[in-house]
């Protein structure tokens, strides 16, 4: 598919360093736009939210193409290899004054169930390791 868009058009980049969705295409045949999303279920719809759905909201005149993020702490220990940024599918709620967060449980990127019982993303960033209990985290509401 790579060398067949290559041909008829132009592939403005194929990967990005995000987990998941890491296989993302962008690029153009003649003046029209195209995505590739990668082939897991979540990590498309991940890849729609944070590729897809800005580029439709900017070519429709929308000024406000991001969901605001927020911090919250973490209640659980979550796992995170440095080098990439990636997006934990996740609960958040207010507690005690403050946006708690955890994840939705298994992280797979074929597991749709970690996008049906969560509300945000957990956004970690790129240089960022595991993240400890009572440890500042960015959060985006799903809605």
């Amino acid at each position: 598919m790579k060398d067949v868009l290559g041909e008829i058009g132009a592939i403005d980049f194929w990967q990005v360093a995000m987990q998941p969705g890491r296989p993302l295409a962008f690029g153009r045949i003649g003046s029209a736009h195209f995505f590739g999303l990668p082939g897991n279920p979540v990590a498309s719809m991940l890849a729609f939210m944070l590729f897809v759905r800005p580029a439709i909201y900017k070519l429709a005149g929308r000024r406000r193409l991001f969901p605001e993020m927020a911090e919250a702490t973490a209640v659980e220990t979550m796992s995170k290899k440095k080098g990439r940024r990636e997006f934990k599918r996740g609960v958040v709620h207010w507690k005690n004054g403050r946006w708690e967060a955890r994840t939705t449980g298994p992280q797979g990127s074929g597991i749709l169930s970690s996008m049906a019982a969560g509300n945000c993303l957990i956004v970690l960033e790129e240089e960022r390791g595991d993240v400890a209990v009572g440890e500042t985290v960015l959060v985006e509401p799903f809605a």
